[in-house]
Protein backbone atom coordinates (compact mmCIF):
# COMPACT_ATOMS: atom_id res chain seq x y z
CA UNK A 1 0.00 0.00 0.00
CA UNK A 2 2.78 2.31 0.64
CA UNK A 3 3.79 2.28 -3.15
CA UNK A 4 1.51 4.87 -3.62
CA UNK A 5 2.79 6.89 -1.22
CA UNK A 6 2.07 7.10 2.47
CA UNK A 7 -1.10 8.96 4.08
CA UNK A 8 -0.58 11.83 5.31
CA UNK A 9 -2.74 13.16 8.31
CA UNK A 10 -6.52 13.05 8.01
CA UNK A 11 -6.44 10.86 5.22
CA UNK A 12 -7.80 7.48 4.88
CA UNK A 13 -5.15 4.70 4.88
CA UNK A 14 -6.54 1.94 2.43
CA UNK A 15 -4.00 -0.79 4.18
CA UNK A 16 -6.86 -1.86 7.12
CA UNK A 17 -10.01 -2.42 4.18
CA UNK A 18 -7.36 -4.32 2.08
CA UNK A 19 -6.30 -6.95 5.08
CA UNK A 20 -10.34 -7.13 6.02
CA UNK A 21 -11.33 -7.82 2.55
CA UNK A 22 -7.86 -9.70 0.91
CA UNK A 23 -9.41 -13.32 2.61
CA UNK A 24 -12.62 -13.26 1.18
CA UNK A 25 -11.72 -11.85 -2.14
CA UNK A 26 -8.80 -14.59 -2.33
CA UNK A 27 -11.55 -17.01 -1.77
CA UNK A 28 -14.09 -15.32 -4.38
CA UNK A 29 -10.95 -16.17 -6.74
CA UNK A 30 -9.95 -19.88 -5.73
CA UNK A 31 -12.75 -21.00 -4.14
CA UNK A 32 -12.25 -24.58 -4.03
CA UNK A 33 -12.74 -27.35 -1.09
CA UNK A 34 -9.37 -28.96 -1.46
CA UNK A 35 -7.03 -26.58 -2.06
CA UNK A 36 -8.99 -24.19 1.20
CA UNK A 37 -8.89 -27.15 2.87
CA UNK A 38 -4.76 -27.99 2.44
CA UNK A 39 -4.11 -23.52 3.06
CA UNK A 40 -6.82 -23.17 6.15
CA UNK A 41 -4.96 -26.52 7.57
CA UNK A 42 -1.69 -25.37 7.12
CA UNK A 43 -2.69 -21.97 8.50
CA UNK A 44 -4.19 -23.55 11.85
CA UNK A 45 -0.85 -25.98 11.67
CA UNK A 46 1.20 -22.40 12.33
CA UNK A 47 -1.00 -20.92 14.85
CA UNK A 48 -0.74 -23.51 17.10
CA UNK A 49 2.75 -24.53 17.01
CA UNK A 50 4.30 -20.68 15.92
CA UNK A 51 5.93 -20.71 19.39
CA UNK A 52 8.28 -23.80 18.26
CA UNK A 53 8.38 -23.26 14.89
CA UNK A 54 9.50 -19.61 15.27
CA UNK A 55 13.09 -20.98 16.37
CA UNK A 56 13.24 -21.54 12.67
CA UNK A 57 14.54 -18.25 10.37
CA UNK A 58 12.15 -19.02 7.23
CA UNK A 59 9.35 -20.70 9.38
CA UNK A 60 8.67 -17.39 11.57
CA UNK A 61 8.80 -15.09 8.01
CA UNK A 62 6.18 -17.45 7.03
CA UNK A 63 4.67 -17.63 10.74
CA UNK A 64 4.00 -13.96 10.67
CA UNK A 65 1.13 -14.60 8.33
CA UNK A 66 -0.33 -17.36 10.04
CA UNK A 67 -4.13 -15.77 10.59
CA UNK A 68 -3.78 -14.47 7.01
CA UNK A 69 -3.12 -17.87 5.58
CA UNK A 70 -5.65 -19.53 7.93
CA UNK A 71 -8.56 -17.22 6.92
CA UNK A 72 -7.29 -17.46 2.94
CA UNK A 73 -8.06 -21.32 3.85
CA UNK A 74 -11.97 -20.88 5.30
CA UNK A 75 -13.02 -18.44 2.79
CA UNK A 76 -10.93 -20.67 -0.10
CA UNK A 77 -13.18 -23.68 1.38
CA UNK A 78 -16.71 -21.88 2.07
CA UNK A 79 -16.58 -20.13 -1.64
CA UNK A 80 -15.54 -24.00 -2.86
CA UNK A 81 -18.62 -25.29 -1.13
CA UNK A 82 -20.73 -22.22 -2.70
CA UNK A 83 -19.29 -23.36 -6.38
CA UNK A 84 -19.47 -27.13 -5.53
CA UNK A 85 -16.04 -27.40 -6.64
CA UNK A 86 -13.17 -30.42 -4.73
CA UNK A 87 -9.60 -30.12 -6.88
CA UNK A 88 -11.98 -28.97 -9.74
CA UNK A 89 -14.28 -31.69 -9.65
CA UNK A 90 -17.73 -30.75 -9.30
CA UNK A 91 -19.51 -32.44 -6.32
CA UNK A 92 -23.35 -32.07 -6.11
CA UNK A 93 -24.08 -31.43 -2.43
CA UNK A 94 -27.22 -29.54 -2.48
CA UNK A 95 -29.18 -30.47 -5.92
CA UNK A 96 -29.55 -28.03 -8.72
CA UNK A 97 -32.13 -25.87 -9.05
CA UNK A 98 -32.21 -25.93 -12.50
CA UNK A 99 -33.23 -29.58 -13.67
CA UNK A 100 -35.10 -30.12 -15.98
CA UNK A 101 -36.36 -33.28 -15.33
CA UNK A 102 -38.51 -32.82 -12.45
CA UNK A 103 -42.15 -31.23 -13.24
Amino acid sequence: MDTYGVPQYKEANPAVLTMATFPFFFGVMFGDMGHGSILAAFGLFLVFNYETLKKNKVMKAIGQQRYLLMLMGFMATYCGMIYNDFFAIQVNFWGSCYDLNNP
